[in-house]
């Protein structure tokens, strides 16, 4: 009799010691499967994040880039000889300049194109005429940059930057835009409204404050995007 229950005993025991191990091995397999799914998605194999999607979105970027310059894509002639035709030559320029932009550092073209047309008055002021300067960038570097003084001020300490092309302007607008301290709040609104897909001109438009000593120049770049979206 005492033979049997200690059997019995020893039984149970052998049970019990196998429950901890058994939940041991649930909670693993639990945690591996957590694992897996997180490991999935950060990696973009179950659900691309939005870091993935950036990091694929810049390697397509750039192999555009070494393509386009493998094709030896020359810059577009910029002709006009009426307000149309010049709208036409800065929307050549822009896609041309974009194929080799990254697509997180293009500016939307009616922004562009809207500030060439009030900066230059449509590509007919003395200084695009000129110097090729569509948007009277300045310079303070007298001595290396060639530049243009103002008529009613030639002794100015600062000159308005030329060019060797129209496009050669369109292209340092935009590297301005991209880097210089004066337009992070630009930067900023055009990545929110990137990954939103949502556009709103008057929200960009509005980082462009610096540009101009005109305290309504947002507001006469916003009416001139306006202007061109109805002839579209």
């Amino acid at each position: 009799m005492g033979r049997i229950q200690t059997k019995v005993l020893d039984t149970k025991a052998t049970k019990d010691s196998k429950k901890p191990s058994r939940f041991k091995s649930i909670m693993i397999k639990i945690l591996v499967g957590i694992l897996v799914i997180v490991g999935a998605y950060g990696f973009g194999t179950f659900k691309p994040n939005p870091w993935v999607v950036k990091k694929i979105q810049k390697e397509e970027d750039q192999k555009m880039v070494e393509l386009a310059k493998e094709f030896g894509l020359h810059e577009p002639d910029f002709k006009f000889t009426n307000n149309e035709e010049f709208v036409t030559a800065m929307n050549k320029c822009i896609d041309y300049l974009n194929w080799t932009t990254a697509s997180d550092r293009r500016i939307p073209r009616d922004i562009i194109v809207a500030m060439a047309i009030i900066e230059s008055a449509y590509g007919t002021s003395r200084f695009a005429t000129e110097g090729n300067a569509l948007f009277g960038v300045r310079t303070w570097d007298l001595d290396n940059v060639a530049h243009m003084k103002p008529l009613a001020i030639p002794n100015a300490k600062f000159g308005v930057k030329k060019y060797k092309t129209k496009c050669g302007s369109v292209a340092d607008v935009i590297d301005i835009l991209n880097r210089h301290p004066a337009y992070e709040e630009f930067r900023i609104e055009r990545t929110k409204q990137a990954e939103s897909g949502n556009v709103n001109y008057s929200a960009l438009v509005n980082g462009l404050k610096a540009w101009s000593t005109n305290d309504q120049y947002s507001i006469i770049i916003l009416d001139k995007i306006k202007s061109l979206q109805t002839k579209k």
